[in-house]
């Protein structure tokens, strides 16, 4: 899960014939080299402008937080946070926050569009097969979200995590409602620009399938660095396991729905369970 701690193809082709939707996927082929130029300044731009932002300034938080006398397992972040004492101004806030998070998506999906064929089929961003991509979305939260709790507290118990506060919000009655959104935002900011479009650019610019799946687990772990080095690796891990995932299906729907499902289970759970039952679990 991903809380921003900043102000938060190109190429032609012929459509598809209809037998294309059951051909097996392959890896695109590299660019020209006068493509290449152009598509590693467009990478630049787009992380620039989203997850690639919020990893530099993830990086330097947490400099910073390794410099404080206070050591890193004594500290806490908080996600989700209320941005005004009055209710509707601070609903106001958050959907803006949202809406305006989702616009790098918008622009990834614009850049991935080709002539005869959408970004949102190109990275299977679809309701195609709707039961399989719950399914397939159920089973990879599980997968990386047990785990992934277990490295949260493996690493405060280590001091090497900070205390995450996974919502903050005020309690109001749109408080649950703005914190699925979040979470679906989070998601879809993610897994459209990490998986599909980084993926999808390292491939047309020639680069290897290990670092392909290196450089997108590395900057989904790097964007979370300012919550401590657990979650640095936990995310790491979500991100070799993701890619991969999409590297073999060419689908990010199924890990839309897993991170949802995971942010949803961490932003709800933590407004909703009693302050005994967040100390149990290390999360107060």
């Amino acid at each position: 899960m991903n809380d921003s701690t900043t102000p938060t193809g190109v190429a032609s082709a012929e459509a598809e014939p209809a037998t294309a939707a059951v051909a097996p996927r392959r890896t695109p082929a590299a660019a020209p080299g006068r493509l290449r130029s152009r598509l590693r300044s467009e990478v630049l731009i787009v992380l620039g402008l989203s997850l690639g932002q919020s990893a530099v300034y993830a990086l330097v938080n947490i400099a910073a937080r390794l410099t404080l006398t206070t050591p890193l397992g004594e500290q806490s972040t908080a996600m989700n946070p209320s941005r005004s004492p009055r209710p509707y101004l601070d609903l106001t806030y958050q959907l803006l926050s949202i809406g305006f998070a989702l616009v790098p998506v918008a622009l990834a999906l614009y850049l991935l569009s080709e002539p005869g064929r959408r970004a949102t089929a190109r990275i299977g961003l679809d309701w195609r097969r709707p039961w399989r991509n719950l399914a397939a979305g159920v089973g990879l939260a599980a997968l990386i979200g047990v785990p992934g709790l277990a490295l949260y507290l493996a690493g405060r118990a280590l001091g090497i995590t900070v205390e995450v506060q996974a919502a903050t919000l005020n309690d109001h009655w749109w408080t649950v409602p703005v914190l699925v959104l979040a979470a679906l935002q989070n998601a879809l900011l993610e897994e459209v620009v990490v998986a599909g479009y980084l993926i999808e650019r390292l491939e047309q610019l020639g680069w290897r399938p290990a670092s392909v799946l290196a450089a997108s687990a590395v900057m989904r772990g790097a964007y979370h660095l300012y919550q401590g080095f657990g979650p640095f690796l936990g995310n790491l891990v979500m991100g070799l396991i993701f890619g991969e995932y999409y590297r073999r299906r060419r689908r990010t729907m199924p890990l839309v729905v897993a991170h949802t499902l995971i942010d949803v289970v961490a932003f709800v759970g933590y407004a909703l369970l009693p302050a005994g039952a967040l100390a149990a679990l290390g999360l107060s």
